[in-house]
């Protein structure tokens, strides 16, 4: 663009969408320099940068050299022996833990469950549309292999001979990976993501692609809105939207998720499931779709907490691919009283309040009511299990002034179809969608990225204080602060049904711990599960003709 076409006027303008203002001197003395800077941009532009490609910039939670081995260990609680039923669809809802024993013990094979739950999919998918496809023959192929092994006495651990779901993110060999959105319909990338893989190893089989809203946002993609097994007049909730459905439906032994912002506490909420969102940088991303290089998370959803502990212990470590990954080990200790461990609270986020009341949707208004009795109650029952609750506050940062990082990150992760329109394909073009967004993203001052990144550092700092005194709090899991500013400092957490609203459908508790702390966080949240039975509801599945 030459340098006569940028006027002062153009600048002013710019100043409105920034929130700065600078005087006439100072507008002319840029106008030379903005000219300058559009042929670079052009030179940018005109790189093909790969989805995959992270910027130079790695962000870490570590503070301290890595420890240079991973094990893995698979010890699982004392169970109460497991007998085949007569009917094979009853143990569709059957957790890991009791799903293994079946198959260790070849009451079961991995060829009969493969099966099961392909035949399931194929009968709720579509009242649910939670599939965004099957990877039948590979199942199969799959599922005779672990039959195999295990019959040669070659037993690879709980995992072995498990059907799972993937969330449509991760690439898979010979399938499509199509982020739920219209430009990557059929799209196919020639590799298994480091998840898919160690999964294999562990003796997995993968029967389906599961739904995600489109580019990791809510839960509409191109095919339509996943559907909440519990209620189906509503979404599942996103982006994991199709894992959280399928895991809920008993349609999948289990289904691996995504987080940026809520990604898998929320529909494990909507759809009252058990997740975990690790640490940052406890599992490599190398094969996933990439929305924000220093947020995104990949974790286990399933229906118990032992469940996730199980599956975490398959997928963490690093994999030379994801510098971000470290090698801090995880150690699942089943037997560990987590009464040894120290547990904090939010008084004032479980406390009503005027918002609470006066929520515009009446509706709404009410589950936030009755999911805020309910996390009241899951105080009650730790209290009543022998924890001594210390109360605490988080830290008093504005965690949404920090979106913008997220913002910047994912504008940058699909700037090709911004600029070349694909954009447009997108299902939702609304105000708040990522089509919006993604050019609005355009004007985020860089000075302003770099700051809000300052921020975020002082916010990690502040959060190592409140973390020296306790292990583990407790959180409802969308109230106050704490999803939020987790998700900034990479902080994990254990999501967990809690209870039902007055229309019948889940709540759920949220359980965070120190970094790195995965095995103590899971150990206080099963605690509270053990002593409850949420996790063993069902809904009731609509079947269209």
């Amino acid at each position: 663009m030459p340098e006569s076409t940028i006027t002062p006027d153009h600048i002013a303008a710019a100043e409105t969408l920034t929130g700065l203002s600078f005087d006439p001197d100072q507008r002319e003395l840029m106008r030379a320099a903005l000219s300058e800077r559009i042929a670079r941009y052009q030179s940018i532009r005109a790189a093909d940068l790969d989805n995959s490609l992270p910027p130079a910039l790695t962000f870490s939670v570590s503070r301290s050299a890595p420890p240079a081995a991973v094990p893995r260990s698979y010890p699982i609680s004392a169970q109460a022996p497991v007998q085949r039923p007569d009917n094979l669809d009853d143990i569709a809802f059957w957790p890991v833990t009791q799903l293994a024993e079946l198959i260790r013990t070849r009451q079961l094979t991995s060829l009969e469950l493969t099966q099961l739950y392909l035949d399931r999919l194929k009968r709720y998918n579509p009242a649910l549309n939670c599939v965004a496809c099957l990877t039948e023959d590979l199942a199969y192929k799959q599922a005779r292999r672990a039959d195999d092994e295990i019959a040669r006495g070659l037993y690879r651990g709980p995992l072995h001979g498990l059907p799972w779901g993937a969330k449509d993110l991760l690439a898979t060999k010979n399938y499509p990976t199509q982020w739920g959105a219209a430009p990557y319909q059929d799209q196919l990338i020639d590799l298994d993501a480091t998840v898919v893989q160690r999964l294999e190893e562990a003796g997995t089989v993968l029967i389906a692609k599961l739904t995600l809203g489109e580019l990791a946002n809510d839960d509409v993609w191109y095919g339509g809105q996943t559907l909440n097994p519990w209620d189906t007049a509503e979404g599942s909730s996103g982006s994991s939207a199709g894992s959280g459905a399928a895991v809920a439906a008993g349609l999948v032994a289990f289904a691996i998720g995504t987080e940026t912002m809520g990604s898998i506490v929320s529909p494990s909420t909507r759809c009252g499931v058990t997740g975990l969102r690790p640490t940052f940088g406890r599992v490599s991303r190398h094969g996933a779709m990439a929305l924000s290089w220093s947020m995104d998370k990949i974790g286990p959803m399933c229906r118990s907490v032992e469940d996730c502990a199980l599956v975490f212990s398959a997928i963490y470590g690093p994999d030379g691919y994801d510098g971000s990954v470290t090698a801090h080990p995880f150690a699942w200790n089943p037997a560990l009283d987590p009464q040894s461990l120290r547990v904090g609270y939010l008084p004032a986020a479980f406390e009503a309040d005027n918002g609470d009341q006066s929520e515009a949707d009446e509706t709404k208004a009410a589950y936030v009511r009755d999911s805020l009795d309910n996390s009241a109650r899951a105080l009650d029952v730790m209290r009543a299990l022998g924890f001594q609750l210390i109360p605490i506050d988080l830290p008093p940062t504005d965690a949404s002034a920090l979106y913008l990082i997220l913002v910047a990150e994912a504008a940058a992760a699909f700037d090709d179809i911004t600029r070349d329109g694909r954009v447009s394909t997108l299902a939702r073009q609304g105000p708040d969608n990522w089509p919006t967004t993604f050019r609005a993203a355009r004007f985020i001052p860089a000075v302003e990225y770099i700051n809000a990144n300052r921020i975020r550092t002082q916010l990690m700092r502040d959060m190592e204080s409140v973390m020296r005194d306790i292990d583990v709090f407790i959180a409802p899991s969308f109230r106050g602060n704490a999803m939020q500013i987790t998700n900034f400092t990479g902080h994990p957490t254990v999501v967990v049904p809690n209870g039902f609203s007055a229309r019948d459908t889940p709540t759920s508790i949220s359980f965070i711990g120190g970094l790195y702390q995965e095995a103590d966080t899971l150990a206080v949240a099963k605690a509270y599960q053990d002593a409850t039975d949420w996790h063993h509801r069902q809904p009731h599945l609509p079947v269209q003709d």
